[in-house]
């Protein structure tokens, strides 16, 4: 009894004990919940700094393209609801915990207990996240959106392809096979034909990456990797094509799934040379080939399969044919005649094209003319061209409507690949193919209308951008063997190897030499080219000198072209050449060049991108000078005083060089470009604007990129105007009221306007203004601190037209509330989104679009295509129901890190009332980022419609509700609407 007494003596002990210290440790809790409050608070705000941080990494990262990993995802989501949710139910429990009981005689201990375990269990999960929130990467490379032109306009469904599409389709799905060929004829349409491939795989998701590169005849492997790695969104920090070559392997590796096209290979290609992997070095990347020659495939490249891809039939070849012609070959006098034309084109694609390009609408006594010479055997020589393929293509040349068309097309076809307009032109222009004009700009005119029929008939095909042009492969290898004819031109390209020169009598009949990156192992010391007009070249090997003498017998020599090459002096034969027209010196190291003051008659010279530091004061002596190029030479510092103003007939000025000092001691100064009255195009960049002289008008200029302030050299890139004529962009450090008056004339001629970093206003632009928008394309306002709205709305302005705007960017406006004052808000919803193809959430967003179907058709004419608006922390709408309408032609919406924004489009009652539906027609990509108190995209009450929406973008919107949602969490005011009635976008 004594030993049971004992146990239960101790038994009770302990329990008491334990009680005891569960009583105190209560006690504690109780005592202390202050203390455990202010503690959790500490940690969430340490958190909360931690993870803000992290926030501004994931930002800067996904600007860049990169990815973001999953676990630094996770851990956002997870801090943010510590940051929100947690921390709201803290502090919810604290209101409880200051209550009384008993009569308010007594603390509330249970809410005081409750609340400080509450705070103490979430301060040890805030402890863990601080702990696991460090991470050695938080991204990884992220893949661009691809710039290659893949949409199916150009891709003709012709029933005899079909069965090779399927094939190449199956072939490359099989994880079997790495290497697929595909070969065929030139203008066949092999690359039409791979581009409906790499369309269909990512329209299928078939692989995670698609890049694509054009190889050519003679493989430049540095390029290759240039555009693999645009791409892909690499940077190379090596200069060897070796260590590039890992770098672009690396990127590939890290691509699960990756179809590598390579367009129009010759011969063998070295693929880790280039630093593509295949086979075992990386089963997920399958390469697809194009060629003319199946051994290249199947003997050099190693593919498991190939395919042909060869000419249309008989049937579809001629209902290709009269498509393109149109349906006046449907008539029976003309329907047998236009078939045998058809069949004379031999079943290939692109000679269908460019012959019916050029005999569309045409009478019938012209078709039969074109007939019988399809049917002459061609007494030229071909070139190794097929008769069939030639002859089409020779007669739509023969049938093209002036000389003019013609030698604008065979200079053309010198040129190269996708060549600039302004190229074309500085050559075109001194050779005299433009007759009846007087000036550059008028010859620019003309010269645009040339190459625009030229389009229109199938010989050319556009570049990259409206600047430039293109020529098939096969059209140009006619267009040479025209201009070849009777030895009047001498033409070599990249790879080719002269090895003997043609003898003293060809030479003489010879009009133009072109010889780019051709390999030989020297010069003559003369060419006695009499007839000469045109001779360009650009050098492959630099122990390739040009020897004095060179030119001496080329007295009627209009354009010389020397690119890439070292000139410690210019050749003294260079000064004997009395008709020299155009001297292009491009991408040159330059010693001593000023044997050209000599040039008396010289009315166009380009230094572009060469090491010039000081142009030379001869350069003034060239009083017929029309063209002075220098654009990107970026040694060039120094212009001296008194060259510019005896330019008096200059019409295009292009310079905007970062380095040059403008109006110290010894230096041209701004006020010389004044009396240059011909000027009609500038390219120019002053850093200080203090410098422009009070009379700095130039009142003529049709073209122009000006750059006034300072600024990173990367703000000014080539790529970012060259879409517009008339560029202006102002860092301001002040108002626009105190620009100089001649600036202010740009402004209102301006279609791509950029305004940076204004200070001090809380209003952009007043009525003095209210001109200035009339021909923008392109507005861009950023790093306007103080401003409140963009423009002035009152009595004497009443509504800011905008009839040619097409995209439209405000960014860094903490202060902006509308963008023009005096706005009046509305606030609208079901979703409608039949084509979307990609939606992407990211941390903080919380619901999914579910309903899909296919709205009305809805047509507009208005022009806005692109909205951007970011960092405008006191912005609460971007748009009024009433300016959907002026909206319908948006392609591209973006709205981020709008702190106040609390729904995209405002309506008011009346607006519901009417239902009628808000549709956006054309909108392809909607982008909601770091919009922190965003609840809606606008009021459930009405339909919004998203007919061509294609992505969806939503990410860091903690409050975000859905796109259609009944009410906001409190009263929005309708004040502050970015567009009302009161701003219209339309085309007059």
């Amino acid at each position: 009894m004594e030993i049971v007494a004992g146990c239960a003596s101790n038994i009770v002990a302990s329990v008491a004990g334990f009680v005891f210290q569960k009583l105190k440790g209560c006690f504690s809790n109780v005592r202390n919940y202050r203390k455990a409050v202010s503690d959790f608070e500490n940690k969430v705000e340490m958190l909360k700094g931690k993870r803000d941080r992290l926030l501004l990494d994931v930002d800067a990262a996904e600007k860049n393209g990169d990815g973001i990993y999953a676990d630094v995802k996770s851990w956002l989501i997870k801090a943010d609801d510590v940051v929100n949710s947690k921390y709201n139910q803290v502090k919810g429990l604290e209101d409880g915990a200051s209550n009384k009981c008993f009569v308010g005689l007594c603390p509330d201990f249970k809410a005081r207990y409750q609340l400080s375990r509450k705070a103490m269990e979430e301060a040890s999960a805030v402890d863990e996240l601080l702990l696991s929130g460090v991470f050695e990467r938080i991204s990884y490379p992220g893949v661009p959106r691809s710039i290659v032109d893949l949409s199916p306009k150009d891709f003709e469904d012709f029933d005899s392809r079909k069965q090779s599409f399927n094939n190449i389709m199956e072939a490359v799905q099989d994880p079997n096979v790495n290497i697929v060929g595909m070969h065929g004829m030139s203008g066949v349409g092999k690359t039409t034909l791979v581009k409906e491939v790499m369309r269909q795989v990512k329209e299928d998701k078939v692989f995670d990456s698609v890049v694509f590169a054009v190889v050519s005849h003679t493989p430049d492997i540095r390029k290759i990797q240039d555009q693999i790695a645009d791409m892909l969104g690499v940077e190379f920090k090596e200069q060897s094509v070796s260590g590039r070559a890992s770098r672009v392997c690396q990127r590939l590796e890290k691509e699960k799934k990756v179809l590598v096209v390579l367009d129009d290979v010759w011969e063998r290609l070295d693929l880790m040379k280039v630093g593509i992997p295949s086979g075992d070095e990386h089963q997920g990347c399958t390469i697809l080939l194009t060629s003319r020659d199946l051994r290249v495939l199947s003997r050099d490249m190693d593919a498991r399969k190939s395919f042909p891809v060869g000419v249309l039939e008989d049937k579809e070849a001629l209902a290709f044919f009269k498509k393109v012609a149109g349906d006046g070959v449907e008539s029976p006098d003309l329907f047998p005649i236009a078939t045998m034309v058809a069949k004379k084109c031999g079943g290939l694609p692109i000679a269908i094209k460019t012959l019916a390009s050029s005999l569309r609408d045409a009478p019938l006594f012209e078709w039969e003319d074109a007939l019988r010479q399809l049917n002459r055997p061609s007494s030229s020589n071909l070139g190794g061209i097929a008769q069939d393929s030639y002859l089409p293509i020779k007669l739509s040349y023969d049938r093209l409507q002036s000389e003019e068309h013609k030698q604008t097309f065979l200079l053309c076809s010198l040129l190269g690949h996708n060549i600039p307009i302004d190229y074309l032109l500085m050559h075109a222009t001194s050779l005299g193919l433009v007759h009846g004009v007087n000036t550059i700009e008028e010859t620019r005119n003309r010269l645009l209308t040339v190459v625009s029929h030229l389009k229109a008939s199938c010989l050319l095909v556009d570049g990259n951008n409206d600047h430039r042009f293109d020529m098939h492969d096969l059209i140009c290898d006619v267009a040479l063997s025209i201009a070849s004819e009777g030895n009047r031109a001498l033409v070599l390209k990249r790879g080719d190897v002269l090895h003997d020169w043609p003898d003293d009598e060809t030479m003489r009949e010879c009009d133009k030499i072109s010889l780019w990156h051709v390999s030989m192992s020297k010069l003559p010391d003369q060419l006695k080219c009499s007839k000469l007009t045109l001779f360009r070249m650009r050098k492959k090997y630099p122990r390739v000198k040009i020897p004095a003498d060179f030119f001496k017998e080329m007295e009627n020599l209009k354009v010389l072209n020397l690119t890439d090459m070292t000139f410690p002096s210019l050749p003294s034969s260079i000064s004997l050449l009395p008709n020299l027209r155009t001297l292009c010196l491009r991408f040159c190291v330059l010693g001593d060049i000023s044997l050209v003051g000599e040039l008396k008659n010289l009315e166009i010279l380009s230094l572009a991108r060469s090491d010039i530091e000081t142009l030379p004061a001869v350069i003034g002596q060239l009083t017929k000078l029309k063209w002075l190029d220098l654009r990107e030479c970026s040694k060039l510092k120094r212009i001296p005083s008194g060259v510019l103003c005896k330019l008096s007939r200059l019409e295009q000025l292009y310079m905007c060089n970062r380095c040059v000092e403008w109006g110290t001691e010894g230096h041209s100064s701004l006020a010389e470009l004044q009396v240059l009255s011909s000027l009609t195009a500038l390219e120019i960049r002053i850093h200080n604007s203090n410098i422009i002289p009070k009379g700095f008008v130039f009142e003529k200029l049709r073209r122009y990129i000006i750059f006034i302030g300072e600024a990173r050299v990367s703000d000014w890139s080539r790529k970012w105007v060259d879409e517009y004529s008339r560029t202006l962009r102002l860092n301001l450090q002040t108002s626009i009221s105190f620009l100089n008056y001649g600036i202010k004339v740009l402004m209102k001629k301006a279609e791509n306007l950029h305004i940076d970093k204004v200070k001090g206003v809380e209003i952009l632009s007043h009525e003095e203004f209210r001109d200035c928008f009339q021909r923008l394309k392109n507005l861009h306002i950023e790093n306007g601190p103080m401003i409140r709205y963009v423009l002035k709305d009152n009595d004497a302005v009443r509504r800011i037209e905008f009839l040619q705007l097409k995209s439209l960017t405000l960014k860094g406006l903490p202060n902006l509330i509308s963008f023009s004052s005096g706005n009046r808000g509305s606030p609208a919803t079901e979703v409608r989104l039949p084509y979307l193809r990609s939606h992407r959430k990211r941390p903080y967003s919380t619901e999914s679009i579910e309903r899909i179907w296919v709205p009305q058709a809805f047509c507009s004419t208005q022009n806005l295509t692109s909205l951007i608006v970011e960092d405008c922390v006191y912005l609460k709408h971007v748009l009024s129901d009433s300016m959907v309408e002026y909206l319908q032609q948006l392609k591209c919406l973006e709205i981020s890190e709008c702190k106040c924004i609390r729904e995209i489009i405002s309506m008011d009652e009346a607006s519901r009332s009417r239902a009628v539906p808000v549709c956006f027609p054309r909108l392809k990509s909607l982008k909601l980022k770091g919009l922190e108190k965003l609840i809606r995209f606008c009021h459930e009450a009405y339909t919004v419609e998203f007919p061509d929406l294609t992505v969806i973008e939503i990410e860091n919107c903690p409050e975000f509700k859905g796109f259609m949602h009944k009410s906001l969490s409190e009263d929005v005011p309708t004040d502050g609407v970015l567009f009302n009635e009161m701003v219209l976008f339309y085309t007059p």
